[in-house]
């Protein structure tokens, strides 16, 4: 397959010819579109932070969602004020006189949705349709999930003793051994209901909606991905599969660093006019990106075989089965979900899924991933990154870390989010925090402390 050479001068030719749709094109980064995006982040924060779950107080929502952020925007994100309008369940953020504000509105079950710069409310229902599982038998529900505390410190409460000693600033430490929790601690106020935002551990979430799909019959992550913009003829990027995509190995560029999608979590830009219009810079699966578009793109690829099977892409049906009950997939307004990023959970939902992969796949005695799933996410078959660790297809590998046992892979998010199963010792291990640049979790010596209490 040819490449042109100067992909991206091509490209920037093309967004001057206006051959990209308008509110997808991507400005230089100024001080007024900073601002813009600075209020739609305290929006859509304030409001997930309000309404997913159990809720939070609005100090501590300042405390943690609206610090450690990034440097181009927390000045202004912190100096915003938001209004809030708890009967219609509606942030807004007021950043100009001559502009309408940022607004954040809570959907119910799907979380909140930030609407575009410029856009006015809506009037869309609000409907929470979770079930209530709490008092059925873990890990369905929430009884006896714990297994039972002997007298004193063990092994595992030690960790948590010293868990600022890893790095970090930790809100849950959550430990499953053998399918019950043996230990779980929370700090900062949070507990069992207190809802965060998994960063990226979300694609691994959306890895496992895949991966329900495949079980269905409804995708073949191995043929080209379904995506309708790539289809004209001569596109070179049809060939692209869902595979390369899970393996962050499409070969597509963007505007920013692959871990940057500001247009669309902070600007409330559609994912799919977002994520189409990048170019091929590399041929497929020969370079590792790390890239949000990635994960955005094999979800609209699953979506689209789902619609062909007749069947809607629902996330929140399928992590229903699990006892997800507290975990909110939030979406554009266009309903495109956006599963880079943008899902809010607890530690114990973070563990459940864990144990599917745990237990490979099954659940109650259900097959909900296909047979060989827990194997293909985490055999690293594509070109891999660089670091301390490896990737698979959505999960990144523990393989290279010496005292971690060698089939232990996880979902990471940014600021402190992990969900780390290891196979061989029934462990999962879900810690959830607030790190900053300045003060990170050591993923690593974490697992091997708890690896070495597992005794």
């Amino acid at each position: 397959m040819a490449i042109a050479p100067d992909l991206l001068r091509i490209l920037g030719a093309a967004l001057l010819a206006g051959a990209v749709p308008a509110a997808a094109q991507a400005p230089k980064p100024n001080a007024e579109l900073n601002r813009a995006w600075a209020a739609g982040y305290r929006a859509a924060f304030v409001c997930s932070s309000l309404w997913n779950g159990a809720g939070k107080p609005v100090e501590a929502i300042e405390r943690d969602e609206l610090t450690g952020i990034y440097p181009e925007i927390e000045a202004d994100v912190r100096a915003l004020k938001a209004d809030v309008d708890p009967g219609a369940k509606r942030v807004s953020v007021r950043y100009r006189d001559d502009m309408p504000p940022r607004i954040a509105e809570w959907s119910g079950r799907e979380g909140c949705v930030t609407l575009p710069i410029g856009a006015q409310p809506t009037t869309a229902s609000r409907v929470d349709r979770r079930p209530d599982l709490d008092a059925q038998r873990w890990p369905i529900g929430d009884k006896d999930a714990r297994a039972p505390i002997p007298r004193g410190l063990t092994p595992f409460d030690r960790v948590a003793t010293n868990v600022t000693s890893f790095g970090g600033r930790s809100s849950s430490l959550l430990i499953v051994k053998n399918g019950r929790i043996v230990l779980e601690h929370y700090w900062g106020g949070h507990d069992v209901h207190t809802a965060q935002r998994t960063f990226s551990v979300a694609k691994s979430m959306a890895a496992s909606l895949i991966g329900h799909a495949v079980q269905q019959g409804s995708i073949d992550v191995t043929k080209p991905a379904r995506i309708a913009e790539w289809q004209s003829p001569g596109d070179p990027r049809a060939v692209i599969t869902t595979e390369q995509l899970m393996r962050m190995a499409s070969g597509l560029t963007s505007d920013t660093a692959g871990n940057r999608s500001d247009a669309i979590y902070m600007g409330g830009a559609s994912v799919r006019q977002w994520t189409t219009q990048w170019p091929l810079l590399n041929p497929p699966n020969t370079r590792y990106r790390y890239a949000n578009n990635d994960t955005l793109l094999a979800t609209l690829s699953l979506k689209a075989a789902l619609q062909q099977a007749g069947t809607p892409l629902d996330p929140a049906a399928f992590f229903d089965r699990l006892g997800m009950t507290r975990t909110f997939v939030e979406h554009d307004k266009d309903g495109d979900y956006i599963l880079s990023s943008q899902v809010w959970t607890t530690a114990r939902d973070l563990a459940r899924l864990g144990l599917l992969y745990q237990n490979d796949g099954m659940w109650q005695g259900e097959r909900m991933l296909p047979a060989d799933w827990r194997r293909f996410v985490t055999t690293p078959s594509g070109p891999q990154p660089d670091g301390a660790f490896g990737y698979g297809a959505g999960f990144w590998l523990l393989n290279k870390s010496d005292g971690i046992p060698a089939d232990a892979f996880g979902a990471f998010g940014n600021r402190g989010q992990y969900v780390v199963v290891i196979p061989s010792r029934a462990l999962v291990i879900v810690r959830q925090g607030y790190d900053d640049d300045k003060n990170r979790l050591d993923t690593a010596e974490l697992v091997k402390a708890v690896v070495a209490a597992d005794r």
